[in-house]
């Protein structure tokens, strides 16, 4: 029985000691893991001051949010020669339907829809501005692919513009509207670097069994030089980028822009870092407050007039959740409880600031995907509640 015992002992202690040895040893891993992080923090650490974009895994254990607000203004990442969408002023702001944007998240998060500082950047220094933290968002004319959303490691919020990829060429060329993608064979095609666009017309020109010589450059206005110039035969992008451009450079309607239907899906809206759940959820709400007030009719205008108890005239639950009232979630994003009424009072809603920096170069909702849902569009948000 004694000998049984001791036999007992003897092995309870082995297991213990072996128990203790694992335990040890994940401890140890965890302290690697703990190390690597804070030297993948301490290296984006650059002058921006930014953390390394993961939610729970920043400077000091912080996000986005909390980088934005210690610094007082947002970086936002915009073109800057993209006409209607960020347009680079003499002062270095911006104007557009991206640029303002841009201002939308400063005024739910700070306050203040002018503590922008605007970043200009092009198609192939985006992605790693953002990464890298230079960026706190980046509204640039981005689409939203499958690559984007996992290799390169972005998150999309909702999209902001449904574009398409089409052509410009000149009408004594013998283009027309009704020109088709096999007729640009032969063709040389200009367009800028880094963006979805080559392969686009690439794959098209393949398919419909088109020959093509593509150039590309930095920019798009690179682009656009070559195609005034008469090195290329065609230019081509995002058709709201072409249409911008035919409106402000071609008085005597020498360009037009086709195909009709366009060769490609382009849904272009906010991006932000992986792993930062707040600042993401902070970048989609503000595109859904503003959306969310269109649908209710609410403007720049009318914002500050909107009921946020139920005893007054006019009370809509939504609306008052939405702008701060009884029921608000904002203070639970890390926001004040009014961030979304700012966004209205000092940008607008969505069809204020589409209206605004778009119709004047003859874009337009009615008719495209950019009409509200109930209009036959696809412009819509979930429910504020």
């Amino acid at each position: 029985m004694i000998k049984r015992l001791a036999v007992l002992l003897a092995v309870l202690a082995i297991v213990a000691t072996a128990c203790g040895g694992t335990s040890e040893t994940e401890d140890t891993t965890a302290t690697t893991v703990a190390a690597d992080d804070t030297t993948a923090t301490t290296a984006g650490s650059t002058d921006t001051a930014d953390d390394d974009g993961g939610g729970d895994v920043g400077q000091g254990g912080e996000g986005t949010l909390a980088t934005v607000l210690a610094r007082g203004k947002l970086i936002c990442g915009v073109s800057g020669t993209a006409v209607a969408f960020s347009e680079t002023q003499p002062d270095g702001s911006a104007t557009g339907f991206d640029a303002d944007y841009c201002r939308a998240v400063a005024a739910a998060v700070l306050g203040d829809a002018n503590a922008v500082e605007f970043r200009a950047l092009t198609a192939a220094e985006r992605f790693e501005a953002l990464k890298n933290n230079e960026i706190d968002v980046l509204i640039r004319n981005t689409t939203w692919t499958q690559s984007r959303d996992t290799d390169i490691g972005l998150d999309f919020a909702p999209t902001t513009f449904y574009d398409g990829q089409q052509i410009m060429g000149r009408r004594d060329k013998g283009f027309t509207e009704d020109s088709t993608l096999a007729d640009v064979d032969g063709a040389i095609l200009c367009t800028n670097a880094g963006t979805t666009t080559e392969k686009n017309i690439s794959e098209g020109a393949q398919i419909v069994g088109a020959t093509i010589t593509l150039e590309t450059v930095e920019t798009f206005p690179e682009a656009m030089e070559k195609f005034k110039a008469g090195t290329c035969d065609l230019v081509t992008t995002d058709g709201s980028g072409l249409i911008g451009n035919k409106a402000t450079q071609d008085a005597n309607d020498e360009w037009v822009v086709f195909p009709r239907a366009p060769i490609s899906k382009e849904p272009l809206g906010p991006v932000v870092r992986q792993n930062d759940s707040q600042w993401f959820d902070i970048n989609r709400w503000v595109v859904f407050a503003t959306i969310i007030a269109d649908e209710n009719g609410v403007t720049s205008a009318n914002a500050a007039d909107q009921p946020l108890v139920d005893t007054e005239d006019g009370y809509r639950p939504e609306i008052a959740r939405l702008f701060g009232g009884e029921g608000e979630l904002q203070t639970k994003m890390g926001l004040n409880a009014d961030a979304f009424l700012q966004v209205i009072l000092q940008v607008g809603n969505y069809d204020e600031i589409f209206t605004r920096n778009l119709n004047p170069v003859g874009l337009f909702r009615e008719g495209t995907f950019n009409a509200p849902f109930n209009e036959g569009g696809m412009i819509f948000a979930p429910p504020a509640r």
